[in-house]
């Protein structure tokens, strides 16, 4: 029998090996697909400066005029779609909001804010169940991501308002 010297297995001298490993996988695990980022964007980013410093400025209508005008030049862009819900939930328009929300994860199932903003719209409406839904896709897709941390945050907080 050969005889393997105890410093070959000994634990401490794996838990280096461990902490690589492990440090490896959570790397691995909070680094996403483009397409469960953001979509299938076809522009370049700095197109929708202009819609994002309307969105900042919380106005809305401008918003909506400045991503309507994208729309048009790249109708099947998930993000577009999911911005232009986001600005129709922000003015309290839900059930346009609702769709523009579906027609985004139409186009990427996997679109994270997509499925954030739907969950807010689905608490703002007192839809708890389908809110619920909405993080258990993110789950499923980033348990890291900064979408799926929001929307449990409004979810906890929602049920923190109905408790009181």
């Amino acid at each position: 029998m050969m005889n393997i010297p105890r410093r070959f297995y000994d634990r401490h001298s794996i838990q280096p090996l461990l902490f690589v490993v492990f440090s490896s996988l959570l790397v691995m695990a909070t680094m996403t697909s483009a397409d469960g980022a953001g979509g299938n964007s076809s522009y370049e980013s700095d197109k929708l400066d202009a819609a994002f410093d309307y969105i900042q400025a919380n106005d809305w209508p401008a918003a909506v005029d400045e991503l309507n005008q994208q729309l048009e030049e790249y109708p099947d862009d998930a993000d577009i779609l999911n911005l232009l819900g986001f600005t129709h939930r922000k003015q309290g328009k839900y059930g346009e909001a609702l769709d523009y929300y579906q027609r985004a994860l139409a186009i990427n199932p996997k679109h994270r804010g997509a499925l954030e903003y739907l969950g807010e719209l689905y608490l703002e409406t007192d839809q708890l169940p389908l809110a619920e839904e909405q993080l258990a896709k993110l789950n499923h897709l980033c348990m890291f991501c900064s979408e799926r941390r929001d929307l449990k945050k409004a979810i906890s907080k929602y049920l923190d308002a109905q408790s009181s």
